[in-house]
């Protein structure tokens, strides 16, 4: 008999060729899979004397990774921050073998991770790593089974408004500000409220990128440069300021800055920090009448479909609800 139910699965045993030819083993989950791959084998060897099916991939889920970092991995600009990210993984999946790497396992996986306290948008960033990086290796030829998780769905997570800082709460901000000893924090969250740049951008500004009334962001998170109008006081405070170091004009006052959100009693949602800045800046220029696709250019973002999340604040989002509804028609 060449199929046989075993503990390990559903084995298929032939010779195509009969006695003395080409013998081919292979274990699978189920007999109609055993029985489609008894009859695939068997075609293709009929057809093609010199055909033999593709060798099983022992590779571990590391040595991919590491292939993936050496092919791909490195031209991204946070490569290091990315391959260990994806190596952690592999930790936690015991470093299996690629091949056995299935949605079921995958789905175990997951679960864990959320029993552990990993928030689900967590969980789907590191579903969209390891996505991507079979994606990439199919691409490369590198690897040339199917992507294992790619049936796997992300996880769904109810929309979350963004929150951003009131006009009082900016005001008891900067006063704190005002108190902390850091001699860089008020510059930088000044810069960060007028021209929405993310924390790290305003910290690693340097002289040059600041001229003409414009600062000018370069190796951004997307990769975009991008230049932003500010005031002139504005402009004349950042010059005059001394370098910090390494051609820098700022060290990082992070830690001044969460002092100072303490003091001045603000209370940030969880995860949120200095991103907070970003997130006002934009919120008040939509609600100020501000243009959805120039806040786009402004903060660099490559899809509208992140600045679209702002679109709701400005002062004529979805006006014609009120003109154009039936409520309106009604006579009361």
């Amino acid at each position: 008999m060449t199929i046989k139910k075993t503990e390990a699965g559903w084995l298929v045993d032939i010779q195509p060729g009969g006695r003395g030819c080409k013998r081919y083993r292979k274990t699978l989950g189920t007999k109609a899979e055993a029985l489609r791959w008894e009859a695939f084998v068997t075609n293709k060897s009929i057809k093609t004397p010199d055909w033999e099916p593709n060798k099983k991939d022992t590779r571990r889920l590391n040595e991919l990774l590491q292939v993936w970092y050496d092919h791909h991995g490195k031209t991204l600009k946070a490569h290091h921050d990315t391959y260990n990210r994806l190596c952690l993984i592999s930790q936690r999946l015991n470093n299996p073998y690629a091949y056995t790497i299935t949605p079921e396992l995958f789905s175990e996986y997951r679960k864990q991770r959320l029993a552990d306290g990993l928030t689900a948008n967590g969980v789907n960033r590191e579903h969209a790593y390891l996505r991507s990086a079979f994606n990439e290796l199919i691409r490369l030829g590198k690897w040339q089974g199917e992507n294992p998780i790619a049936k796997v769905k992300l996880m769904k997570i109810d929309e979350h408004e963004l929150s951003f800082l009131t006009s009082v709460e900016i005001g008891r901000l900067m006063a704190a500000v005002d108190e902390s000893l850091s001699t860089d924090l008020r510059l930088v969250v000044s810069i960060c409220l007028a021209t929405g740049a993310r924390w790290s951008e305003a910290v690693n500004l340097k002289r040059q990128n600041v001229r003409n009334s414009l600062v000018y962001f370069v190796g951004t998170k997307s990769g975009k440069n991008r230049a932003v109008p500010i005031p002139e006081a504005l402009e004349c405070a950042i010059l005059s300021h001394p370098d910090a170091s390494k051609g820098r004009l700022f060290s990082d006052p992070i830690k001044a800055f969460r002092n100072a959100i303490d003091k001045a009693g603000i209370v940030l949602p969880r995860g949120q920090s200095s991103h907070i800045l970003r997130h006002t800046f934009a919120s008040h220029f939509m609600m100020n009448g501000g243009n959805i696709l120039t806040l786009q250019k402004i903060l660099g973002h490559h899809s509208l479909d992140m600045t679209i999340r702002y679109a709701h604040l400005a002062p004529e989002h979805l006006e014609e609800a009120r003109v154009l509804s039936p409520y309106s028609k009604c006579v009361l």
